[in-house]
């Protein structure tokens, strides 16, 4: 890049985060510059601005620990890919004004000063828009990974007995997981009755099914019993419509009857006290 040019927009920094910061406020939808505290504003508007000028120099190159490093602060603020090129894009744009009030560019050479833009911010663009994109899927993996794990725990409730609530739909890989919870989770809990509540899982086809008799068979295997409760109407007419063979289970309809159901297995009861 233009030494001189690097050197008066560096120079000019604070002016040009200023007037960028105007420009973002501005833009419809936004919520982090107009929301956040002002302290974290001005922080976070310096690092881009950092991280925006720091390959003007003669080798142009990125600091790559720099911009994994605001990538990961961007994903966690809630930036979109669309607010952050159009970071970019108001950043690019405020410094080309800058230079041409300060005089830098004119009409002599603004064919010649645009080819040097270019050639700072597409790269630029390129590195932070990549660097942004693995940071949000590596975001995204993590945040699967713990509702996954959230969504398939098994809950004792009482001596001998456990529940596993299940939410959502089950695919194979939450199968496996399930089957994992259960299997460890009933060993460590000394569970005699597990109860599978399927209140949670919006629809029950025969893959579901599948992996619901799979899991069953392996809590028998390790001297337990499993049982299927929450079954609504719906899902009973899907079962019955399929054919699906539950004859194996002891279902109940709701989490409260297949609490009974289980304290009648271990031998207990609920009384009244008066």
């Amino acid at each position: 890049m233009n030494i001189r040019m690097a050197e008066s927009i560096n120079k000019n920094l604070p002016t040009i985060i200023e007037r960028w910061e105007a420009r973002m406020k501005e833009e419809k939808g936004e919520k982090f510059f107009q929301f956040m505290p002002e302290p974290l504003v001005e922080k976070t508007s310096k690092e881009f601005a950092s991280l925006m000028t720091s390959n003007i120099s003669e080798t142009n190159d990125i600091d790559t620990a720099q911009l994994n490093d605001f990538a990961e602060k961007v994903v966690r603020f809630g930036w979109s890919i669309k607010f952050v090129n159009k970071a970019i894009d108001h950043f690019s744009k405020t410094a080309f004004e800058l230079l041409e009030e300060k005089g830098f560019i004119d009409q002599s050479n603004l064919r010649s000063y645009m080819t040097v833009f270019d050639n700072w911010i597409l790269p630029l663009r390129e590195s932070i828009i990549e660097a942004y994109a693995m940071e949000w899927e590596r975001t995204v993996n993590l945040q699967k990974i713990a509702l996954q794990e959230l969504s398939a725990s098994l809950i004792p409730v009482v001596d001998k007995i456990s529940i596993m609530p299940l939410v959502g739909t089950i695919d194979t890989e939450r199968a496996k997981l399930i089957m994992e919870n259960l299997l460890e989770g009933v060993v460590k809990q000394r569970a005699e009755v597990v109860l599978l509540d399927i209140t949670g899982v919006p629809v029950v086809d025969t893959m579901v099914a599948h992996h619901i008799i799979q899991a069953a068979d392996a809590v028998r295997l390790v001297g337990a019993k499993c049982m299927l409760v929450g079954i609504r109407p719906e899902i009973a007419q899907t079962i019955v419509t399929l054919g699906i063979n539950l004859s194996d289970f002891t279902t109940t309809s709701t989490l409260q009857r297949g609490m009974q159901e289980a304290l009648g297995l271990t031998n207990r009861t609920i009384v009244e006290v008066e």
